[in-house]
């Protein structure tokens, strides 16, 4: 029962990748921001306390990408909203803890992941606040079947997608960890 990380990322192509962060700083920076901050994020989660994996989008071009390193295992993360892929992810991960993040968290450490598996030691979920009302971080023990409704019904990209979450799993006990931006706009590349 291996504690699991898994980053959501898409394939960084220009167009393709934060379209509201590319409405202000233009298509290829935010393409170039990408690509810089995934590969300092994947270099700095690196960890043998777990098996890092990345779930990759779109699923064809994703699994082939040269974008990232190739030795980390890769899984595709297929159709649907955000909720419905990281549902996916929980339920056809092998048995034992899963984290997920995104690749948009610029101020992530090893030690705020490690805080966020020893919570899943005493609750049932976790999630990692934003301040904007989402999260950067959501992991479950799995000592139990994924709830059916997991995540349907968030309202993504908006300041209920944590209350929303949360309420998909309703006899869960769930646990928080560190408040950490994730980048969406410039104003989030601005230091608080």
């Amino acid at each position: 029962m291996r504690r699991q990380l898994v980053v959501m990322l898409k394939n960084p192509r220009p167009g393709r990748v934060k379209t509201r962060l590319a409405r202000d700083i233009g298509t290829i920076d935010a393409t170039w921001w990408v690509r810089h901050q995934t590969a300092r994020l994947l270099r700095r989660l690196r960890d043998p306390r777990w098996y890092l994996v990345l779930a990759v989008a779109p699923d064809v071009a994703g699994m082939t990408s040269r974008a990232w390193p190739a030795d980390l295992e890769r899984t595709p993360q297929g159709p649907g909203d955000l909720g419905a892929r990281m549902a996916r992810v929980m339920r056809t991960r092998p048995p034992g803890p899963v984290c997920i993040v995104g690749g948009d968290i610029p101020g992530i450490t090893r030690a705020h992941i490690a805080r966020a598996f020893a919570t899943l030691g005493r609750q049932d979920a976790v999630f990692g606040p934003a301040p904007d009302g989402g999260y950067w971080l959501i992991g479950l023990k799995r000592t139990r079947a994924v709830p059916a409704g997991f995540l349907q019904g968030a309202r993504w990209s908006t300041e209920h997608a944590l209350a929303d979450s949360r309420a998909t799993l309703p006899d869960a006990r769930i646990g928080l960890v560190d408040t950490l931006r994730d980048v969406d706009t410039v104003d989030d590349l601005r230091p608080v």
